[in-house]
């Protein structure tokens, strides 16, 4: 019987170039090129599979991504030293891997995450956006009040069903606990909105952004957002912002006597206004 190990990979990439995070027939994809790569150095065919934090959209880019994957401890145990060295040999310049290590037990990426963390830049600079940061920063040519925008964003805190800001999918739950939603501008004077849940959903955070920048330039009162969110309908006048101006910054963990715990409790189906301790005990 073959003796596996669970590695922990810590990712950042610039996503312009791939059609997002998950692997796709005949397309540039995050996972894809990784595992490629991950396949080559440990010389495995087929590649190994990553469980990643959160599947980033097309053009959506991550300095904080998590994933695990694992492997034999014949192919790892060799390479255990240089792997991530070794990686940067073989992987494109728009993907870096800073460390892998072997997971505490208990470890699941996606399912053990207490919390992701996500930035939206935006530039209300009636000149447009330094060409440098053009990839990053989206450019929006009116003046944005983010006094109004952070008043709007306090009423979207809290645990609600947030369908009227997803795409739904069928089976899978739209309830999701926002711990954070703010703006602030950087030392360049980009407004920057930073989100952190304890889960998105599809398109969630850049239906939320487009929402808030609509507060901001007052085209909407700063009640508007969460009337919609109310509504728990898709509205046709909250516009899904494009994917550039958006970073995947960070993925929380509880310490390691939790891990298990925490990935058993987020496998349970969400009903709303029902705590954590209500559903473990169900």
């Amino acid at each position: 019987m073959t003796a596996l190990v669970r590695l922990r990979l810590e990712i950042s990439y610039d996503g312009s170039d791939f059609a997002g995070w998950a692997r796709q027939p005949k397309q540039r994809t995050v996972q894809g090129v990784i595992e490629e790569a991950l396949g080559r150095v440990l010389r495995l065919d087929p590649p190994p599979v990553l469980t990643v934090a959160g599947r980033t959209d097309a053009g959506v880019h991550a300095s904080g991504q998590v994933a695990h994957v694992v492997v034999p401890v014949a192919s790892y145990y060799p390479v255990t030293g240089t792997l991530p060295r070794r990686m940067a040999g073989v992987l494109p310049a728009d993907i870096r891997i800073w460390r892998i290590g072997q997971a505490p037990e208990g470890f699941d990426a996606r399912f053990s995450a207490m919390s992701r963390r996500y930035v939206y830049r935006v530039c209300d600079n009636p000149m447009g956006v330094d060409p440098i940061r053009r990839h990053e920063v989206l450019w929006h040519p009116r003046p944005l009040d983010l006094d109004r925008m952070n008043a709007a964003a306090a009423l979207l805190l809290g645990e609600n069903d947030f369908a009227a800001y997803c795409r739904k999918r069928e089976g899978a739950t739209t309830i999701r606990r926002l711990l954070r939603c703010d703006w602030a501008r950087d030392e360049t004077g980009v407004a920057v909105a930073t989100i952190e849940a304890d889960a998105f959903c599809h398109s969630m955070v850049r239906a939320l952004v487009g929402a808030l920048i609509s507060v901001g330039d007052s085209r909407r009162s700063i009640e508007w957002p969460s009337q919609v969110l109310a509504g728990g309908e898709r509205d046709s006048a909250v516009q899904v912002l494009p994917p550039y101006g958006l970073s995947l910054e960070e993925v929380t963990y509880p310490d390691a006597a939790h891990l298990a715990d925490r990935a058993q409790e987020t496998r349970r189906i969400r009903v709303l206004g029902v705590s954590p301790e209500e559903r473990h005990a169900s």
